[in-house]
């Protein structure tokens, strides 16, 4: 079982990356949706959600799609933290409470599996 978390720890971190990266790419890109998408961050943010998609179908060998999934959104708040570190994103009331509500519900799925 501990591989399966393992992997989809690395899921969670390799989309986390593919997320900042197409961020990276949209915000340096002139032109249109094309261009953005050859963009060399947008295309290295693409090829680490490959890498992510390909750990997560190897967590899902062994743990429960109720599980894994759920999971997996703890990268919103860390997306969202990330974001407002790095890129001057906004984080207001309504948004640390809804990445609150986000953390417990990933911890309230632990909790009962």
């Amino acid at each position: 079982m501990m591989p399966s978390y393992l992997s989809l720890l690395l899921s969670i971190v390799f989309g986390i990356g593919g997320q900042l990266l197409l961020k990276a790419g949209a915000s340096r890109a002139s032109g249109n949706i094309i261009a953005q998408l050859f963009a060399p961050l947008s295309i290295c943010g693409l090829a680490l959600y490959f890498f992510s998609a390909m750990a997560y179908m190897y967590a899902l060998r062994k743990l429960p799609v109720s599980v894994a999934f759920p999971t997996v959104a703890i990268s919103y708040p860390i997306v969202a933290l990330l974001a407002y570190w790095t890129a001057g994103e906004q984080l207001g009331l309504n948004r640390i409470l809804g990445i609150g509500l986000v953390v417990a519900g990933v911890a309230l799925i632990h909790r009962s599996s």
